[in-house]
């Protein structure tokens, strides 16, 4: 049985109250909020933190409220929350759908989008025990200085697998980070880091504390998600897309896939081809196919890593001729 080691958990009853312990405390402390990633981790000796800051108590992190064509949500409203709150659901249907497809309820009731969004990123020899890893030898992401996946490579090759972010990417979210100094905003594009190790570009004294998406009149979204089970798995290959339509005529068109790379990887400027014209199916082809090209999944998580990019084709074309046909 996997154990958590010992830590010290505190509950903090203000976001300054946790930036201020952050700061206090250093590179010693990490934030939880559901701790459906961090503890699992921690029992595998993924992360080692000696103090827990808990964000559940925190006065209005776990609010979602829509104004002024934007839908805000703190980063402790639960997945399941998400998933079924009317805004998200009218407005954001693509979120509403990504957030329902995390793992199982259970697990959606206690996980929370900042969880989500700030999710670990995995690869099948880095999410193994203490053990395992110590028996082949550590890998660079945590302890080691080889990466298993590609062994010649100088960076770590972990892959994003949030369901929320590719989402968020797509529909232009913005983040609110705050430390001890201070707040401030950044694009969900600009969030996440082509880096299995260095994933984020939130500091280590920052705390998400709001997602903001602009809600926009006239947008279709979806978003696809593959993986070997219908429920609990992570994705081995997600695709985010967003168009509006006036007329019979693409305005603009948004894409992005996850889970095959360290970060989402935005197609938005492969699918602006559509842009200007009247959507048909050789189109989203020739998009489909320039999304193809550009995966490149490795041999990091499940299911075979050259069928998982043939897909990338397949849900691509599908997603797309969601929102356009």
């Amino acid at each position: 049985m996997l154990r958590l080691p010992q830590f010290e958990y505190v509950a903090a009853r203000s976001v300054d109250e946790a930036a201020t312990l952050l700061a206090e405390y250093g590179p010693r402390a990490m934030v939880v909020a559901g701790g459906t990633d961090l503890y699992p981790n921690m029992k595998r000796r993924q992360q080692e933190p000696s103090v827990v800051i808990g964000l559940r108590h925190v006065p209005g992190l776990a609010r979602v409220e829509s104004v002024d064509g934007v839908v805000r949500m703190g980063p402790t409203v639960s997945l399941h929350a998400v998933a079924n709150h009317p805004a998200v659901r009218e407005k954001l249907p693509a979120l509403a759908t990504a957030a329902g497809l995390v793992s199982t309820p259970h697990l959606r009731r206690m996980g929370t989008l900042g969880g989500n969004l700030c999710l670990d990123t995995r690869c099948t020899y880095y999410d193994q025990n203490y053990h395992w890893r110590k028996s082949i030898d550590f890998c660079m992401k945590k302890d080691g200085a080889i990466c298993w996946v590609a062994p010649n490579s100088r960076r770590c090759w972990a892959v994003s697998s949030s369901d929320t972010a590719p989402v968020i990417v797509a529909l232009d979210g913005r983040l609110v980070l705050t430390s001890a100094s201070g707040s401030r905003t950044v694009h969900a594009g600009d969030f996440f880091r082509d880096d299995g190790i260095d994933y984020l570009s939130r500091r280590p004294d920052e705390i998400l504390s709001s997602i903001e998406v602009p809600s926009p009149a006239g947008w279709r979204m979806t978003y696809e998600k593959l993986r070997r089970r219908g429920s609990f798995d992570f994705p081995i290959l997600g695709v985010a897309a967003a168009a509006r339509v006036q007329d019979g005529i693409v305005e603009d068109v948004r894409l992005v896939l996850g889970a095959v790379g360290s970060a989402p990887m935005d197609q938005s400027a492969a699918a602006a081809r559509l842009i200007g014209e009247a959507p048909t199916l050789e189109g989203i082809k020739a998009v489909a196919a320039e999304a193809y090209r550009a995966a490149r999944p490795l041999d990091n998580t499940d299911l075979n890593y050259a069928w998982r990019k043939r897909m990338a084709r397949v849900y691509v074309e599908r997603a797309l001729s969601h929102v356009l046909l």
